[in-house]
């Protein structure tokens, strides 16, 4: 294959959806922040909802990102809790995959802390092909074509082939 065609992974997000300010959200960026050697930042509410006292702009979350060795180091662990199989609804329209772990301490090499209690997080994992700049560049800015965009069959081969997961 091309050396331009080839996926290789952009970042890798790790959130965690609490909820509500407050101690959960501390517990769940300090997580975050052990997990991924980073540091954590909160997520805010995009639109008001009553029913759970969410107004637009109430901070409910925390997520971190990764990119280069160090994603595809915490990305290797997540998926050893995954036991390296991912159903093929994991995966979205151009090639991005996502999926959860329901507890933190299954993780290797992360130790359970009575003060965070269990909390599980989700995993992003963003594809792309060498040349994407070309769409987020200030100067000269162009739009990516077609037969240079993934597909869902792309990143399901690049799960496959480069990281050993096994799509179902």
């Amino acid at each position: 294959m091309m050396k331009m065609k080839e996926p290789v992974v952009d970042k890798v997000t790790l959130n965690i959806g609490v909820g509500h300010a407050g101690a959960d959200l501390e517990n769940a960026k300090l997580l975050l922040s052990r997990i991924s050697g980073t540091k954590a930042i909160e997520t805010a509410a995009r639109v008001r909802n009553p029913v759970f006292k969410i107004k637009k702009g109430d901070p409910i979350g925390a997520k971190t990102t990764l990119r280069g060795k160090a994603a595809l180091e915490l990305l290797k662990k997540a998926l050893l809790v995954k036991a390296g199989t991912l159903p093929s609804k994991c995966f979205d329209a151009r090639g991005n995959f996502s999926f959860g772990v329901p507890e933190y301490i299954d993780m290797p090499g992360v130790k359970y802390d009575p003060q965070i209690g269990i909390i599980g997080f989700d995993v992003c994992v963003t594809l792309k092909r060498r040349g994407y700049r070309v769409a987020q560049r200030r100067r000269a800015c162009a739009k990516i074509g077609k037969a240079h965009l993934l597909t869902k069959e792309d990143g399901m081969e690049f799960a496959r082939t480069q990281l050993g997961i096994n799509v179902v």
